[in-house]
């Protein structure tokens, strides 16, 4: 009888999952799929041993610094402080000064020219180990340009963008020195506010100077004490200081993986407040278009069906996946067909794919002029910059084909076809990157701590511009280079970069995936894993 009840129990369970794998199916009008391959037995072990290793050496180091063997140039207490409380806590600056510092060459390096599809960098050196560089004098010229969000190339200097934002600058001057809300609200804002709104699906929108500062300090306007918020738990940190700093209980969910949201949603609901059990005032889901360090896109059509059934607010932070993603260029909304009302805060950024600055949020009526009057960046913030706003409606009409060219659309069809193209060649090359088939962002596994230092050393020496990542802004066994693809880049420059990577990948020893290669029958180039599967 036991073995009956426990086969039925199976099967039932079973039945479960194939129904909620067919029913998350049905959402999605074309094919979803994401590859996060795991890590390598052999790598994990030994990039554990690598990380063991330094932080055994770094605290030689400290030793040595104590007792005056070594120079310390880190900021210290003044003697006649001593006695303070300590306002440097060195053990906190441990990473800083023993990890960091042996590879802080790779970051900060000094661009003299646009960022576009190429770039020029300052050659420096420095004499102390990384503590201090000086410049040199020399200029890299036409460092291919890996690094930028530059989605649709507009990071430019010439042409329609570059000429109304000058004309605009000769009229308007570059600062408003207000706030919107006193004498710093130009006919330029307004303008710009009503084409977001248009070119988002909404009713109403509006901008604000500085991208992280749309979520930092908008999320606090919207949520209070009393409120819930489930935080994916791979967010941008705009995201998180903005939770935090609203006061609400917070809640983090497993990145995309709508069972662990469901079961939080369900407990929410169920339970309550802690200690009253009173029902939540609130309960918002925070959730990013594409995830800058993951490259993966979020499930916005389950997001939005488990959003309905429980009764949530959703917030969705589009600030890579606006102009980036969508037939056109609408973001991740415009990606999967859905209906932006489904979505009840939109918010992007101006810093990719329009190459401007700023950022916005977009929504109904009521909210907008609710944020008007309650959002800190409103109120305290000096208004944007009329050149910034010029740059922006000049790229937003071009993405919409206001301007009577084909340009927006050739730009959005071009990422497309890099996107898809560097991808697949990446993966017969035989590396591990993580993200979904369509985003723009590529994160390339690099996981030992001694080869984020190399790579980037050493793509630099065969003229390409790289960013790597590491520990704390990824777990500490997946650093990564992050490439981001741009509609700039012609197929020579993507095959130039591609030939340096795996140059690079040969020397360092990076092709670690265990996937059929190019070349082998019975298996898709890309080979990558559903996205539905958990």
């Amino acid at each position: 009888t036991g073995s009956g009840t426990e086969g039925s129990s199976h099967f039932l369970q079973e039945g479960q999952v194939l129904d909620h794998h067919a029913s998350c199916t049905s959402l999605y009008k074309k094919p979803f799929v994401e590859s996060f391959e795991e890590t390598p037995l052999l790598v994990a072990v030994l990039t554990y041993m690598g990380y063991g290793i330094l932080t055994i050496f770094g605290y030689l180091r400290d030793f040595l610094r104590d007792w005056k063997f070594e120079k310390c140039h880190l900021a210290r207490e003044r003697e006649e402080q001593k006695d303070f409380v300590p306002l440097y806590q060195d053990f906190e600056n441990f990473y800083t000064r023993n990890l960091y510092m042996r590879i802080r060459d790779n970051w900060n390096r000094p661009i003299c020219s646009v960022p576009g599809a190429k770039m020029d960098l300052l050659e420096r050196v420095t004499p102390d180990y990384n503590w201090t560089f000086e410049h040199t004098g020399n200029v890299l010229k036409d460092v291919i340009n890996m690094g930028s969000y530059n989605y649709l190339g507009f990071a430019e200097n010439t042409g329609t963008c570059a000429d109304a934002a000058s004309e605009c600058t000769v009229k308007y001057g570059v600062g408003v020195s207000s706030t919107r809300q006193e004498i710093g609200n130009l006919d330029k804002h307004e303008e710009l506010e009503i084409l977001v709104a248009r070119f988002l699906g909404v009713e109403s929108s509006m901008a604000f100077g500085m991208g992280f500062a749309t979520n930092s300090m908008n999320i606090p306007a919207l949520t209070g004490k009393g409120c819930l918020i489930l935080s994916d738990e791979l967010n941008h940190a705009s995201l998180v200081l903005g939770a935090r700093l609203s006061g609400s209980t917070i809640r983090v969910f497993k990145h995309n993986n709508m069972q662990s949201l469901e079961k939080l949603l369900r407990d929410a609901i169920v339970h309550g407040q802690p200690r009253t059990h009173r029902p939540w005032k609130k309960i918002l889901i925070l959730v990013e278009g594409i995830y800058s360090m993951e490259g993966s896109i979020v499930r916005l059509p389950e997001v939005i069906a488990l959003k309905k059934k429980y009764k949530a607010y959703l917030y969705l932070d589009e600030a890579h996946s606006i102009g980036a993603l969508g037939p056109r260029g609408r973001g991740v909304v415009d990606y999967f067909g859905l209906d932006p009302s489904d979505v009840d805060i939109m918010m992007g950024t101006f810093t990719k794919s329009f190459g401007a600055a700023g950022g916005y949020i977009g929504g109904k009526k009521e909210l907008i002029d609710y944020l008007r009057l309650h959002s800190h960046s409103t109120v305290y913030a000096t208004s944007m910059s009329p050149p910034i706003i010029q740059q922006i409606i000049t790229s937003m009409k071009c993405i919409m084909g206001e301007d009577g060219s084909t340009l927006g659309q050739e730009r959005l069809c071009q990422l497309s076809e890099n996107t898809t193209y560097f991808r697949r060649r990446l993966h017969e090359m035989g590396f591990i990157i993580y993200g979904n088939n369509d985003s723009p962002v590529v994160p390339l596994m690099l996981y030992m701590p001694a080869k984020i230092g190399a790579f980037g050393r050493e793509m630099l020496k065969r003229n390409i511009g790289t960013v790597v990542v590491g520990f704390p802004a990824t777990p500490i066994i997946e650093s990564r280079a992050r490439f981001c693809v741009s509609a700039a880049h012609t197929r020579e420059m993507l095959d130039k970069a591609l030939n340096a990577i795996s140059e690079v990948g040969d020397l360092l020893q990076l092709k670690y995936s265990r996937k059929n290669r190019h070349g082998n029958e019975g298996s898709d180039s890309f080979s990558f894993l559903e996205s539905h599967q958990d």
